[in-house]
């Protein structure tokens, strides 16, 4: 039975690690947010692992939270943020997706060399979890770095913390507090979130940070 564990938690870790990449490599917002909501899924499958194989019943509430809150209600959010924006454009990579891809391999396997020595003596399903959730949260903020629309980077965030979620189940489990500010957090970072971008576009008429990047540099 640990050996199919052992398995499973990690094809389910690897999974959210490639979901990671199917997000960076996208170019467009609603297949952005349709890979978002898979990524959350993944998560949300992971978690109900975790609370299965350690036998932490309070880690079930973790997973219905990744559910319901970030595999379904942000994503459907901010679909509809990006109807009412109009947003209906590719999204600009800093350096072209290629380049953005080959550091996301890049940031993996950094999170391998740094993390599996360091968790030498940790349980093996955790210590390798850990090392792919560090990956996860890499490339979250790699996409946060070379994303030029304020929405995408918004996503990479939210994947962001999706890493840091897996990290914490991994390292057998989170208390039951913490889980709950974590959500309210995500939900109350969300709503301001979904205000800054309503106040971005009618200041701007657009979210790309590239072109109010120009807008301040006339204002100088």
């Amino acid at each position: 039975m640990h050996g199919i564990a052992f398995d499973i938690a990690h094809m389910l870790a690897g999974s959210l690690v490639l979901a990671s990449f199917v997000m960076l490599y996208q170019d467009r917002l609603y297949a952005l947010l349709n890979v978002l909501a898979v990524h959350a899924l993944i998560l949300a499958l992971s978690v109900a692992w975790q609370a299965h194989i350690q036998h932490a019943p309070h880690l079930y509430i973790t997973a219905a939270i990744a559910l319901g809150f970030k595999a379904m209600l942000i994503p459907w959010a901010l679909r509809k943020i990006v109807f009412r924006l109009g947003i209906h454009r590719e999204i600009e990579a800093v350096g072209g997706i290629g380049l953005t891809m080959l550091a996301g391999m890049a940031l993996v396997a950094l999170s391998m060399e740094v993390m599996l020595p360091v968790t030498a003596q940790a349980d093996p399903v955790a210590r390798e979890d850990i090392a792919l959730a560090l990956s996860v949260v890499l490339i979250g903020l790699l996409m946060m770095v070379t994303r030029r629309n304020a929405v995408s980077q918004v996503v990479g965030f939210l994947s962001l913390e999706n890493g840091i979620i897996l990290a914490a189940t991994g390292a057998r489990g989170m208390p039951l507090v913490v889980e709950i500010s974590v959500a309210f957090s995500v939900l109350v970072a969300f709503i301001v979130v979904g205000i800054f971008l309503f106040r971005i576009r009618e200041r701007f008429d657009t979210v790309d940070v590239g072109v109010m990047d120009t807008f301040r540099g006339g204002r100088q």
